[in-house]
């Protein structure tokens, strides 16, 4: 007859399968994001700011999520400020 397991081996158990399944996930993300750089390599004209170029679909894109990214964080962060300082003014 074997023991029970104990609720920390079950608890340590499915933390495994939790970050086993995140390392799936992950993985598959990342395949499907190296496809889709593979299949956006060709050239675009891009109007920057001061010149004009030929640069691969794949850098436009990631440039433009990236912008979009900070621009997401930078507005979180102000509202959270004013959040912050009207709640400071209520008290």
């Amino acid at each position: 007859m074997t023991p029970a397991p104990k609720p920390a081996d079950q608890a340590g158990a499915v933390a495994a399968k939790k970050r086993r399944r995140r390392e799936l996930v992950a993985a598959a993300v990342g395949a499907l994001l190296a496809a889709f750089a593979v299949l956006n390599l060709g050239e675009v004209k891009v109007d920057w700011f001061v010149t004009t170029a030929e640069t691969p679909l794949i850098v436009v894109i990631v440039l433009s999520v990236l912008l979009g990214v900070v621009l997401d964080r930078l507005l979180i962060r102000r509202k959270r400020r004013l959040r912050s300082t009207h709640d400071d003014q209520a008290r």
